[in-house]
């Protein structure tokens, strides 16, 4: 059993002992603990509507397996409290994310455990903007859970539970009234598109946002939302063969797979061909950049094409540590039209802070329309990188930055940054070493134009760790 208690959620495997896996007991913790905080934030900050109320909370969750367990846990947790529930039952963690300042919020929890096959869940914590928490208020929540410093409320100021079911019809609205959004294009082209949503929310919110957008016929492969992932949820290349096939045997225009709470979106060609996942940022930021002002943002782990792209339109990416919570933070810094993360996470900033495959099918989909071009003609469009992504695994008790730090001191001629890892530049390749948090563990990301490029420089950056950390040449 697992429990990843970290600055970003709680996130763990179902059942086991409480604190080695996600039981009940964890999860009436730390919500407790979540509550706790933002009831102080909340006393901190003087909001009208929030005035002679308690406080509320907006609860959603992904259609896994233990979702209604879970939920059960939170609903009442939460109005022992004190705390008022807008329940939304199943919903994108988009969805839930504008739903928090569109309820007037005091924040917002989201039962998912993202691309985690069916035995996890996890807590996604959410402020009152309907952002992820900030790494202090993460730390913050952490601190509280463990002096278990929470009190329930006396039986007069519980909390009470109120159903909205409405909030993906508003979210796809509020797509649609996006000018960057082109139904009238979309429509004209005729579409046939393929859709995999791993039985999770995504089979009703996609194919929903398809017909809204005028798409002609939605062929649906695994989108009922049972929970019973039919292949591992991450929308990775060989994890999607279904969706290929699908989409070669009804000749569609091209496919779409999101993972089971809808934040990441990977796109499949005509062809059967992917895509790419880190390049459906790329897309949206071609589509966007040439109709807004502002540059964009990634984190430091994705691909230059992005830069390319920006350069494209007289902009500049600019480049984040990993973590959403991190490309928000940039992008309100430098004023960004849209950001994202190449794991095929979207953020469009005037819809909200927050990775959204719905919005992003939308951008692509007017792209698209307007081009003219098969999804595999468009794909040529853009610069070909390569990520060879890899791991070493080092031995328990290892001071892992300091093995980091002494690649950096090999290097330290090279352009190099340290805001996360290190990531040092080699022309137009790239390393990125970054340390695990909770797994004596470095990755490794490197990039180049062509896949045995990739590979050779993360081979020679993992055999050089390797020498720092005294592992045997035959066991690396």
């Amino acid at each position: 059993m697992t429990l990843i208690r970290s600055i970003s959620g709680i996130r763990g495997t179902i059942g086991g002992a409480p604190g080695e896996g996600l039981t009940p007991i964890d999860v009436v913790r730390y919500t407790a603990a979540f509550t706790t905080l933002m009831r102080q934030r909340s006393a901190s900050t003087s909001v009208p509507e929030r005035a002679n109320r308690r406080p509320r909370m907006v609860l959603g969750r992904d259609a896994r397996i233990s979702g209604p367990m879970v939920s059960d846990l939170v609903r009442g947790t939460l109005t022992g409290m004190g705390y008022d529930v807008v329940d939304l039952d199943l919903a994108t963690t988009p969805t839930v994310e504008l739903a928090v300042p569109g309820e007037k919020a005091d924040g917002g929890i989201i039962l998912t455990a993202s691309h985690n096959p069916g035995q996890w869940n996890a807590l996604k914590l959410l402020n009152a903007k309907g952002e992820f928490i900030s790494a202090a208020d993460g730390a913050e929540v952490l601190r509280i859970a463990e002096e278990g410093n929470y009190q329930f409320a006396p039986v007069e100021q519980l909390g009470t539970v109120r159903s909205a079911s409405g909030w993906t019809g508003k979210h796809i609205d509020a797509i649609l009234e996006l000018d960057l959004v082109d139904v009238e294009a979309i429509r004209k082209a005729n579409l046939r598109v393929v859709v995999d949503a791993v039985n999770s929310v995504g089979g009703e919110a996609v194919p929903a946002l398809l017909t809204a957008l005028g798409v002609l016929q939605v062929v649906e492969i695994h989108c009922t939302p049972t929970g019973h992932f039919p292949h591992n949820p991450e929308p990775l290349p060989e994890n999607l063969t279904d969706l290929c096939s699908a989409v070669r045997k009804h000749r569609a225009h091209f496919g779409i797979a999101v993972d089971p709470d809808v934040d990441r979106l990977a796109l499949v060609c005509e062809d059967g061909s992917f895509f790419g996942e880190e390049y459906t940022l790329v897309a949206c930021a071609d589509h966007v950049l040439a109709h807004r002002p502002g540059d964009t943002v990634s984190n430091l782990s994705s691909t230059r094409a992005l830069d390319d792209i920006a350069a494209k339109h007289g902009r500049k990416r600019h480049a984040s540590a990993v973590g959403e919570v991190n490309v928000v933070e940039t992008m309100k810094a430098v004023g960004a039209a849209i950001g994202g993360e190449g794991n095929g996470g979207v953020i469009l900033g005037e819809l909200h802070y927050g990775r959204d495959a719905l919005v992003g099918i939308a951008l692509f989909l007017t792209l698209y329309a307007r081009s003219g071009k098969t999804c595999s003609e468009l794909r040529k469009t853009y610069p070909d990188y390569f990520i060879s992504k890899n791991k070493v695994e080092l031995a328990p008790g290892m001071d892992v930055q300091a093995i980091v730090d002494s690649i950096g001191a090999r290097y330290k001629g090279q352009p190099h940054s340290t805001v996360d890892g290190l990531r040092i530049e080699f022309g137009n390749t790239w390393v990125h070493l970054r340390r695990s948090n909770t797994e004596p563990i470095i990755r490794i990301y490197a990039e180049a134009a062509t896949k045995e490029e990739a590979d050779a420089l993360a081979g020679r950056i993992m055999s050089e760790l390797g020498e720092v950390a005294g592992i045997p040449a035959a066991a690396r």
